[in-house]
């Protein structure tokens, strides 16, 4: 279950306005685009909902590019970390990690160095929606659709990254919502190397 965690954007499920792609406001992918760009490190809390309704509680970090760590609230010892090139998962039931390129996750939308949301080369703009104060923007990757989705949940007053959602292959979605967010903060490098718990050196120290 943990892989399908990664990363779970929120979007709301009833929206009063939808629009393809092709019929979207530039203005707001602009705006989506320079806040990302701009979002070079941030620390948030989150509360994560996992496709069977299962909700835990943690601390998420950000260092863009290539870099961010999940850290969940005690007792759970699990977390997720990507330290450039790989995102390591480790399962604390099995005391081991699992890891795959950044390159073949969903992270990657979130984690390239120059953010282009509808690039007509590796990632394409789906859907925008809005609803309130919150604008949504699903993505999917143009070579591989049927990988899955994510879905960026901006709020308007300010603009401000809210939430996301994934969607994998097997279609399991996963939510994540962010709390008292701190832009651009400074942060341990130490953060973002995975450290083994039960092992003296990490894998990629």
């Amino acid at each position: 279950m943990l892989k399908k965690i990664l990363i779970g954007f929120i979007v709301l499920t009833t929206m009063a306005t939808t629009a393809k792609a092709e019929d979207s406001v530039p203005a707001i992918v602009s705006q989506a685009q320079e806040y990302l760009d701009n979002l070079s490190t941030a620390e948030a809390r989150f509360v994560q909902t996992a496709w069977d309704g299962a909700q835990i509680v943690g601390t998420f970090y950000l260092n863009r590019p290539g870099r961010l760590r999940f850290e969940y609230d005690a007792p759970i010892e699990d977390f997720i970390v990507a330290d450039g090139t790989f995102i390591y998962f480790y399962d604390s039931q099995i005391q081991e990690q699992s890891s795959a390129p950044i390159g073949q996750t969903l992270a990657y939308f979130l984690l390239r160095d120059d953010i282009t949301l509808n690039d007509g080369k590796e990632v394409q703009i789906v859907e925008i929606a809005e609803k309130g104060n919150l604008t949504t923007i699903k993505l999917e990757r143009i070579d591989d659709p049927g990988a899955g989705s994510l879905t960026l949940g901006f709020s308007q007053e300010p603009f401000e990254l809210k939430k996301w959602r994934v969607v994998d292959a097997q279609d399991m979605i996963t939510e994540v919502e962010l709390f008292k967010l701190q832009p651009n903060v400074e942060l341990d490098k130490e953060l973002f190397i995975y450290k083994n718990p039960h092992k003296k050196r990490g894998y990629n120290q």
